[in-house]
């Protein structure tokens, strides 16, 4: 077990990470709350609407507050690597190559402000052709929105999320309560949850360990940060 003798060289990179940990713990309830309260759109047109009708609703189940969450997270990779580094530097290395190609497929796949831009053209539009055609690049958004790219970003980031909490064992700087939450968080996060129910049910279980873990290891920037 070792600890990186280097950490108040970075003592600013873990406040950052900290405080994107408190913003991540706002933004998952929040998000929970709005997919309870309002109902998913289940056609282009119905996205349409609640662009046009609900705007701040309507970016939360577009999933640009999980495109947020996922430029936060790029912070936090950077604060694991540097307090895990002495652990496995080269496969902390390769953890964060999977993760970062994850997030930049993702960031490629959120069509959040297509779907706004559509949904101004679409109620602008005075022709049944114009409307017509509106809805058929939406469809086309919403399609490649949960597609490959969106899959990749899932699996890379479990395998990340794996890798970190695995080499998080050998610290003395996480317990191993923080290692066996973000362990399971990464297990529920190996199949997407665009592949059917089991993919849903193993997407919604991932939150309550991921939850967890956040709160432990934030605990853990806060110490680093203030050295």
């Amino acid at each position: 077990m070792t600890e990186p003798n280097d950490q108040p060289v970075y003592a600013g990179l873990y406040k950052v990470a900290f405080y994107a940990s408190l913003a991540m713990l706002a933004i998952i309830p929040a998000q929970i709350a709005i997919f309870s309260i309002f109902p998913m759109p289940g056609s282009v047109a119905e996205w349409f609407q609640l662009f046009n009708t609900n705007p701040l609703v309507g970016f939360f189940h577009a999933d640009f507050f999980i495109l947020l969450n996922n430029i936060l997270i790029a912070v936090i990779y950077l604060a694991f690597y540097h307090s895990l580094k002495e652990t496995d530097k080269g496969l902390l290395q390769l953890a964060l190559v999977f993760g970062f190609i994850g997030i930049a497929a993702y960031i490629s796949s959120n069509k959040t402000f297509e779907l706004l831009s559509l949904s101004r053209l679409y109620a602008g539009a005075v022709l049944e052709v114009d409307r017509s055609m509106y809805l058929a690049a939406g469809q086309v958004m919403v399609s490649s929105w949960t597609g490959t790219a969106f899959d990749a970003y899932y699996v890379l980031n479990g395998i990340t999320l794996l890798i970190i909490s695995a080499l998080m064992f050998r610290s003395r700087l996480y317990t191993k309560s923080t290692a066996a939450f973000g362990l399971a968080a990464g297990i529920f996060m190996i199949i997407p949850s665009t592949a059917g129910t089991i993919g849903l049910v193993f997407s919604l279980l991932s939150l309550v360990p991921w939850y967890v873990f956040t709160i432990k290891y934030s605990i853990v920037f806060h110490k680093l940060g203030r050295k």
